[in-house]
């Protein structure tokens, strides 16, 4: 069965995580009038005071994508599995991203994250392939395990001088990762961070680390 649209109706209070995951033919949320908690804007499903941005339906025809300057939060997997999406601009209102939040968007190149966020969760940007290029804001104190892992075409990154640790497996399978300097502000770097970066010429690790 295809799985195009869903309806949510006007009862529903609350919606969990994953819930739409694997979703892969989904190409809008609608919601039902007199609901308080949720509304759907062009196909695209956010909590009610658009604060929040649930779900980016992974069948969703739009190649570029502009957060609307109201959103706040990032919900996890917000964004998981939009293969179509090339381009996607995070407001300066945004102050953190969820679990797997653009996890598989296997097209993605271009991505900017504001200097407002100060969290960015587990596998943020796991297996987005063609991510090229990023720059993390000088809040973020974490780079939690798996944020970028088989990120293949990330070539540079720049860690900035607030990040105190870096997670488990972050780094792994970035196969196109040439050079990576690690602030003196790095205490721990988790197992496998930059494993299978097959490319990785250069890394400069500060005595810093335990």
């Amino acid at each position: 069965t295809i799985l195009a649209s869903i309806t949510i109706p006007s009862s529903v209070t609350s919606i969990g995580t994953k819930a739409f995951v694997h979703c892969d033919t989904l190409e809008q949320i609608s919601v039902e009038n007199g609901n308080n908690s949720f509304v759907s804007i062009d196909g695209i499903l956010f909590s009610k005071d658009m604060q929040t941005i649930i779900c980016h339906p992974s069948n969703h025809p739009n190649s570029i994508y502009n957060i609307p300057s109201s959103v706040i939060t990032i919900y996890d997997d917000a964004f998981f599995h939009c293969p179509y999406l090339v381009s996607i601009t995070i407001p300066s209102s945004v102050t953190s991203i969820g679990k797997t939040a653009f996890m598989e968007c296997k097209n993605l190149k271009s991505i900017t994250i504001p200097s407002s966020v100060t969290s960015i969760a587990e596998s943020a940007f796991f297996s987005c392939l063609e991510l090229q290029s990023i720059i993390i804001p000088s809040g973020v104190t974490i780079i939690r395990g798996g944020t970028f892992y088989l990120c293949r075409n990330l070539r540079f990154f720049t860690i900035p001088s607030s990040v105190t640790s870096i997670g488990d497996g972050a780094f792994s399978s970035c196969h196109n990762l040439q050079y990576i300097a690690i602030p003196s502000s790095v205490r721990s770097i988790g197992e496998s961070a930059f494993s299978d970066c097959t490319h990785l010429t250069s890394v400069t690790i500060p005595p810093s680390v335990i």
